[in-house]
């Protein structure tokens, strides 16, 4: 009996449980996604306790998981980072986030998708790779150093939940 020889284009699967991507210095773009979480006037911010963007304030998130619906991804991953049971509705922001290292190389590539999130239940706390959470209001933003894009996706998560009200 003969075995076909794997070629670049054909590579053979990788048994279950097995990583194929690292997320840093990836083979391939790794999707993850963000929850936008609304409620009265405010938006939830996490600091973050990993990297990217160690230290910094964001949005909750993360990679989706094999198997994982993205909106799955994104209630999961704010109740793993908040403590709180989200609802995720419509898709506010579809975007590219490649950091390059110190010699121009994609350190870390994800596609992410945002989510406007509406909580539904939980006690608020930081968690999992979290190292704070704060309800914001948007006129505090500036005190948070967000990157644009965060900036950009919490102003729409703003217009969409008053659209509702």
């Amino acid at each position: 009996m003969k075995t076909k020889a794997t070629s670049p284009r054909h590579p053979p699967l990788k048994s279950a449980g097995r990583k194929s991507t690292t997320r840093e210095y990836p083979d391939r773009p790794i999707v993850g996604v963000g929850a936008v979480i609304v409620d009265q006037a405010r938006v939830l911010l996490v600091k973050r306790g990993s990297p990217p963007l160690l230290g910094e304030w964001s949005l909750p998130g993360g990679v989706v998981e094999l198997g994982e619906t993205l909106r799955g991804a994104a209630e999961r991953e704010a109740r793993e980072e908040t403590g709180l049971l989200v609802k995720a509705g419509e898709v506010l922001e579809v975007l590219d986030r490649i950091v390059p290292d110190k010699d121009g190389a994609p350190q870390y590539h994800y596609v992410l998708i945002d989510f406007l999130c509406a909580a539904r239940g939980g006690t608020l706390h930081a968690g999992s790779d979290a190292g704070d959470v704060c309800w914001v209001r948007e006129s505090e933003l500036g005190k948070f150093k967000l990157e644009q894009p965060a900036i950009e996706v919490i102003r729409k998560a703003f217009l969409a939940a008053n659209q509702r009200e």
